[in-house]
């Protein structure tokens, strides 16, 4: 191998998935584009095709890739909506029904990086963010109130003509027009009441009852380029969490 990231004592086969998100990261392969065969790349890593195929194992567990039976992996992408958009959007109806939300946005503007932004996004204090409030609706009926807070170097470009004019997901929006692809999330969810603000927003009276979902999402090489906080209703909606 060129390189062996990460302690020594790490099992082959990681070092070759390293190897590989490194690559992702650069942008070698691009979201929905094939990556080359186990062969191949036993060859390049001057590895086992055994050793490739568990590095490779590894990452279509951790929804990075894709195996498609009879044509290889592909690099996942959000824009294969119905695959993608569960995987990050917990809320469901409470008759068990999957529905695809309409997102409202509210507002976009600049800011500065507040200090407990910065230690989420790994930034500095005061350094450029874009933050952006929306409303997820189902069947017209606003059910989660989000602000969204991104770093601004990632996101050059972004603006709400921009943002309106995209069809789909947030995230692939993310990743077809910036190139950021978001790979996993870490949340914590807590119980708080509405504020008059997102009460009057969410169509409920202050002192409701509401989730607080706050969500940390990273790209490649577990690099957070994502902040957001949402306020969810339980009216008609419950909040899914898949374990195993």
């Amino acid at each position: 191998m060129n390189s062996a990231p990460g302690p020594s004592f790490q099992p082959l086969y990681l070092q070759i998935k390293d190897l590989l998100t490194q690559s992702l990261d650069a942008g070698e392969w691009k979201p929905g584009e094939s990556i080359p065969s186990e062969i191949v790349l036993a060859a390049r890593y001057k590895v086992s095709q055994g050793t490739v195929r568990n590095a490779i194992a590894v990452l279509a567990a951790e929804n990075i890739v894709v195996r498609r039976q009879g044509k290889g992996t592909f690099v996942a992408t959000h824009t294969e909506e119905q695959s993608s958009l569960f995987r990050f959007l917990r809320i469901r109806r409470a008759d068990g029904v999957d529905e695809y939300p309409h997102s409202r946005l509210l507002d976009l503007r600049r800011g500065k990086a507040t200090a407990e932004v910065a230690r989420m996004l790994l930034l500095r204090p005061g350094e450029a963010v874009i933050v952006l409030r929306r409303v997820l609706e189902y069947s017209g009926e606003p059910v989660v109130l989000d602000e969204i807070t991104l770093p601004a170097a990632l996101f050059r470009g972004l603006t709400r003509a921009r943002y309106d004019a995209y069809r789909g997901s947030t995230y692939s929006f993310f990743e077809t027009q910036f190139g950021v692809r978001m790979v996993r999330a870490d949340e914590r969810i807590k119980a708080i009441a509405a504020d008059a603000t997102s009460g009057e927003i969410l169509d409920v009276p202050a002192g409701t009852p509401l989730l607080a979902v706050e969500r940390v999402a990273y790209t490649y090489g577990d690099r957070p380029v994502e902040w957001r906080r949402g306020l969810c209703t339980t009216r008609k909606h419950y909040y899914l969490n898949q374990l195993g």
